[in-house]
């Protein structure tokens, strides 16, 4: 009575697990541009949250500053009456396109309404700001 498996049989059962992975590793590859667009979606909702509340909270205005591939949220400094980077990030495969650099000011309020789209091969997302200050996106 022989025991264990024969050569043949385990390259058989290597052969049919390589085939199960391979086909879950290009299911998930097939979703990364669409987690791309909501993370990115996401993180630009943050900075421009993180810029009204800076502005509120310091009592000075920052705006943010788009980038086809990404943002730079600047502080307005009175000292030098500019505009000083305060930080920045980049999107990865997304690309951004805005109309206009929303600047907060300490009554939570902005002023330079923006529409900001951002795109990649699974789609595209809105993001709209109101004068309110309110923040809204929206997947399309």
């Amino acid at each position: 009575m022989d025991r264990g498996y024969s050569l043949l049989e385990t390259i058989i059962v290597l052969a049919l697990v390589s085939l199960v992975i391979y086909g879950a590793s290009n299911a998930f590859l097939g979703h990364a541009p669409k987690h791309r667009l909501n993370k990115a979606a996401w993180e630009v909702q943050t900075r421009l949250n993180y810029a009204r509340h800076k502005a509120v909270f310091e009592g000075h205005p920052f705006r943010v500053r788009f980038r086809p591939t990404g943002y730079i949220v600047e502080e307005f400094d009175g000292v030098i009456n500019g505009w000083r980077p305060e930080a920045s990030g980049t999107c990865e495969g997304v690309t951004i396109d805005a109309n206009n650099s929303p600047t907060f000011h300490p009554e939570g309020t902005v002023s330079n309404l923006a529409t900001i789209t951002i795109s990649n091969a699974a789609g595209s997302c809105r993001i709209t700001l109101a004068i309110s200050g309110r923040i809204r996106v929206v997947m399309l």
